[in-house]
């Protein structure tokens, strides 16, 4: 069933916005790219949906062999990123530390499976789920809270890391969101793909308009136009929010891994 598209359903959204606003600090205005300009370094990276480095059978969110095991991420940051940057990945880290059971910690020359964090050009991208190898986590050099430094990012890709795929593409998505192809792109179409059930799993939460695994409204526009249209009105201002994992967000992960269930997303 199509969500109601109503006067309740634009205050919710405001609701959401402004329980946003008193979890995380105020977003800064965004700045609004010419039309047909990508920007966005999680679209521009050129793999599947931008920033998803796949395995073939791409079970990511499904096959339990896809988690990290004991709930424990090795990660190895590269020496060539800067202490400023290296704190704020850190601090990414911890957030999704502070919002699950999830574990970090820095791996041993020994290691034999990690993210390795890089941070080379051509935008932000992680694969997707835990591949029992190393595996890199690219982070492009930004200045501190923009493009793939924006701390939402940083979660973003680490999340995909532990096996998120993106929001818009969930089995049910057509409930929430209608896809616009002719403002898409010309080429970029298969980043629209969705994925069944077999493939993806919510693990018992709703649609997330507000998750940080969320896609813009204008996401691979070539006109400056919507490509992912809410059906509930007034939901595109949460849409591609790169503050903070939002409660679902963090109830999903926790479900994913099987941690007690969090509250309000914590900023650390």
């Amino acid at each position: 069933m199509h969500p109601v598209v109503n006067m309740w359903n634009i205050l919710k959204i405001f609701i959401i916005l402004a329980l946003m606003k008193s979890c995380y600090a105020a977003p800064a205005a965004p700045e609004a790219p010419a039309a047909g300009v990508e920007l966005d370094p999680e679209l521009t990276a050129g793999y599947i949906e931008g920033d998803m480095i796949l395995n073939e059978d791409r079970n990511g969110l499904i096959k339990k062999t896809y988690r990290w095991p004991n709930r424990i991420v090795y990660y190895f940051i590269n020496s060539n990123i800067d202490q400023e940057h290296r704190n704020h990945i850190l601090r990414g880290i911890r957030i999704i530390e502070a919002n699950s059971c999830i574990i970090f910690k820095e791996a041993a020359s020994d290691q034999p499976y990690y993210v390795n964090v890089t941070s080379e050009p051509g935008g932000c991208y992680s694969y997707v789920g835990y591949r029992n190898q190393v595996q890199q986590l690219n982070l492009q050099n930004y200045a501190l809270d923009t493009g793939c430094f924006r701390l939402g990012s940083i979660v973003h890709e680490f999340l995909h890391a532990l096996g998120f795929y993106h929001q818009q593409s969930t089995w049910n998505r057509d409930e929430y969101v209608r896809i616009d192809k002719e403002n898409i792109q010309d080429g970029k179409e298969r980043n629209f793909n969705k994925y069944d059930k077999e493939i993806v799993d919510d693990f018992d939460e709703e649609y997330d308009y507000g998750s940080v695994m969320h896609y813009t409204s204008t996401a691979f526009s070539k006109n400056g136009k919507m490509t992912i249209v809410p059906l509930v009105e007034g939901a595109e201002l949460i849409m591609g929010q790169r503050l903070q994992m939002s409660e679902a967000d963090i109830n999903k992960l926790n479900n994913m891994y099987n941690c007690p269930r969090k509250a309000c997303p914590r900023r650390v």
